[in-house]
């Protein structure tokens, strides 16, 4: 059986824990801790950069930052993970549910102004596959309404908007190092704060409500209980464990890049003869190989297609069932209009395997083309 995902080891993840152990700091805030910070903030190009210990919690942190009160209004695709509605609906927040371009299945920013309203906050973007939103006209809207941008780059690191790293260009930045991402901790994450005004708050809120790191930097000569927050700080192992993989992050994306290519070239004739759809990619954005999918014909059952591809020894996969009209999206979202295009997708969308050292591609295909003759 292929996997779907194999977490890929750089070599120096071993030797960083043992340091680490050596070190006798094993909670968070240890060298490896502010190395990776020092990394992600150079590498993004952000001018500050918390490690989490997920991307929900790094969401999650964007919500206290904002002073969400219950009642209000938070835009996002439905066509994302459970994360990027949860973090808000935790403060009692509504997510606004707006429909995906047919194209790079991000959320279709000509239909974000008509579903503002005065309760409305923040537009959270989710840069599907790590590509871009269209984030010039997202911001624009952003600034004409004053609301918040929060970037769910959890699939986007070493990827780029007009140069601009995806993350860097809202308010906030949300990064996820999950073992199914390029790069990867096992469980992980990233708060990425672009406006300083905020920076010293998120370090308040990320430290359990107190001013700890600014005890540490000599800024005040006792820490104490100042504010909100919660425990979101990853333990030092597996902060060493990241830091080889994020000195790694040009070679790792180099390398998923030549996959995803690859992919895309041997499933040329499949999408010619109009079986399947391949990724469609906006000349301004550069991905970073993070997921290869197909779009089928409506014509084909995607639930039988995946099971004649496990038969023939191919772990593909769906993706996101679409949260606005899961259980809990009913409940607590709303939508402005019909989400077709998210529902289609859906519906449509297979993943396939996909990780560094991966040469099976001729295999796929084969499997893939038996399973819709």
């Amino acid at each position: 059986m292929i996997g779907f995902n194999v977490p890929y080891i750089c070599g120096d993840e071993l030797s960083n824990i043992q340091s680490a152990h050596n070190n006798c700091i094993l909670a968070g805030h240890g060298p490896f801790t502010k190395k990776c910070c020092s990394l992600i903030e150079s590498k993004i190009k952000t001018p500050h950069a918390l490690l989490t210990n997920s991307c929900t919690a790094a969401l999650e942190i964007t919500s206290h930052l904002m002073n969400l009160r219950p009642g209000d209004e938070i835009i996002m695709p439905s066509y994302t993970f459970v994360s990027t509605a949860n973090a808000y609906v935790l403060k009692g927040c509504i997510p606004v549910f707006v429909d995906i371009r047919h194209d790079t299945l991000n959320i279709n920013q000509s239909l974000i102004e008509e579903a503002i309203t005065d309760k409305t906050k923040a537009i959270v973007v989710v840069h599907y596959a790590g590509v871009s939103c269209e984030m010039d006209i997202i911001l624009d809207i952003a600034k004409r309404h004053n609301l918040f941008v929060i970037e769910d780059a959890a699939q986007g690191i070493i990827a780029s908007y007009k140069g601009k790293s995806l993350g860097s260009m809202g308010d906030f930045g949300c990064l996820s190092f999950h073992e199914t991402k390029n790069i990867h901790c096992g469980e992980g994450g990233a708060l990425l704060t672009n406006k300083k005004k905020f920076i010293e708050r998120a370090e308040i809120i990320h430290e359990k409500g107190t001013n700890r790191s600014q005890f540490f930097r000599g800024q005040v000569d006792k820490y104490r209980w100042v504010d909100i927050g919660s425990s979101y700080l990853p333990g030092e192992l597996t902060a060493a464990f990241l830091a080889a993989q994020l000195e790694e992050a040009e070679n790792i994306t180099r390398e998923r890049l030549n996959i995803w290519n690859t992919y895309h070239e041997i499933f040329r004739d499949l999408e010619n003869a109009e079986f399947v759809r391949r990724p469609i990619i906006p000349h301004h954005c550069q991905h970073n190989g993070h997921i290869y999918y197909l779009l089928l014909n409506k014509k084909f059952c995607r639930d039988s297609i995946l099971k004649k591809l496990k038969a023939n020894g191919v772990n593909a996969v769906f993706h996101y069932q679409p949260l606005h009209s899961s259980p809990a999206g009913l409940k607590y979202g709303r939508t402005k209009s019909p989400l077709i295009v998210t529902e289609n997708i859906s519906e449509r969308l297979i993943r396939f395997p996909m990780w560094i050292g991966f040469k099976q591609h001729e295999r796929v295909k084969e499997a893939l083309q038996s399973a819709l003759n």
